[in-house]
């Protein structure tokens, strides 16, 4: 009997087919749009989680607490002498001081306004292992190499920084002083990093000799037996008595490297959040067309339901016939949906990886996929239950008399 009232349920939507499908409709949208955004959320999150497990989390960065980004507020700094002091700290492994300020990079008469950043040759391995990149095309600094820079990305891709893309071996002019061009780094995954320039130590200084061991930040490499949370608190309150500095009027800080991730995550947490519970809404609204829906259906199907009844349906079995219908409107419009959320985020992360946001793209596990399915099946289903109520409690001899 239960298959011959899944048919049942099948014709009578079918037989309303306008109905029906504005239902669907309904679910798919909300479906679509969550489906969509946590595809995104997953992403981000797997990107985080890449580039703790690339990182480490072995690392930190003393910064000066100025305003802005690090090297552009010249009020408060890490020298030198910071970086020497870190190094004799118990558990520090490697200690390497960066520079970084905003610089102007010409070619071809025209200028384009990049961050410049500049670290020792010999701790490059300890600089990259925290940018978690590598040069993926050129090579590599050398001892020397004072009049040579590695460049971002998106130097390559034409019209991303330049007109056209920039070629090895080529000079690009900066503060008014020519450098050549010996590789290219692996993409950061944002239009702003991937258009950094990279010098030496020695050729950052070239350009900004008044800047010379003033850091933008100080980068910490703890050792294998230390906790790099633990070395936080070290760092901080051994810098703090070297500098002869009150707690609380520091004009440093020291973060690691799990921090900043954190900070990242807890951003993009409160970002989707919001986003999620606007699909929510629109998830609520489809809920409450579902049960409109079906409780026009128990009044339309009134006569029918007395019959039914006077048959032999029971109360259970009109209920099932209901659900069943509400249900499955809900499940093909959560399939619906996830096929519409996934073209949605693949077309979303296309055109970030084309603006240059690489890092934004979306994931789509199965455990995503058949979660949406289930929960807009159930959406269908509860929404349909009061209506399912109404029509089971029905008397036949009214439901035989209703007009």
């Amino acid at each position: 009997m239960r298959w011959e009232y899944v048919n049942f349920g099948f014709d009578n939507l079918i037989h309303r087919k306008l109905r029906s499908f504005l239902t669907v409709l309904s679910i798919l949208i909300g479906i679509a749009a969550i489906f969509a955004l946590v595809s995104f959320g997953f992403g981000i999150q797997g990107y985080v989680d890449e580039i703790a497990q690339e990182a480490g989390v072995d690392k930190l960065f003393i910064q000066a607490r100025g305003t802005g980004a690090p090297g552009t507020d010249d009020t408060f700094k890490v020298t030198e002498d910071d970086v020497e002091f870190t190094e004799k700290i118990n558990g520090v492994a490697e200690v390497s001081g960066v520079y970084m300020k905003p610089i102007d990079v010409t070619r071809d008469k025209k200028t384009k306004y990049v961050y410049g950043i500049g670290y020792d040759v010999d701790d490059a391995r300890l600089v990259e292992q925290s940018f978690t990149v590598e040069v993926v095309k050129g090579r590599n600094f050398r001892k020397g190499d004072d009049d040579k820079i590695i460049i971002g990305y998106n130097y390559q891709i034409e019209d991303k920084v330049f007109e056209k893309p920039v070629l090895l071996g080529e000079k690009l002019e900066i503060l008014g002083k020519e450098f050549e061009v010996i590789g290219f780094w692996e993409t950061l995954g944002n239009p702003a990093d991937d258009a950094n320039v990279y010098f030496t130590k020695e050729g950052f200084e070239s350009i900004f000799p008044d800047s010379k061991e003033t850091y933008g930040y100080i980068i910490v490499r703890a050792e294998q037996s230390v906790k790099a949370d633990v070395l936080d608190d070290l760092i901080e309150e051994r810098l703090r008595k070297h500098k002869n500095q009150e707690k609380g009027k520091e004009d440093f800080f020291v973060q690691t490297f799990e921090d900043l991730l954190q900070i990242f995550t807890n951003v993009v947490g409160v970002l989707n959040g919001m986003l999620y519970l606007i699909a929510l809404i629109s998830v609520v609204v489809a809920s409450v067309n579902t049960m409109n829906t079906m409780y026009t259906a128990v009044i339309e199907r009134t006569k029918e339901i007395g019959v039914m009844k006077a048959i032999g349906a029971r109360n259970e079995d009109i209920m099932f016939i209901f659900i069943f219908e509400a249900g499955f409107m809900g499940m093909i419009g959560g399939i619906a949906g996830v096929v519409l959320g996934w073209s949605i985020a693949s077309a979303g992360g296309a055109i970030a990886a084309a603006s240059g946001f690489g890092s934004l793209q979306p994931v789509f596990p199965l455990p995503l996929v058949v979660g949406c399915i289930v929960f807009a099946f159930l959406v269908g289903a509860v929404s349909g239950i009061l209506p399912a109520r109404q029509a089971s409690q029905l008397k036949p001899i009214d439901a035989l008399r209703y007009e």
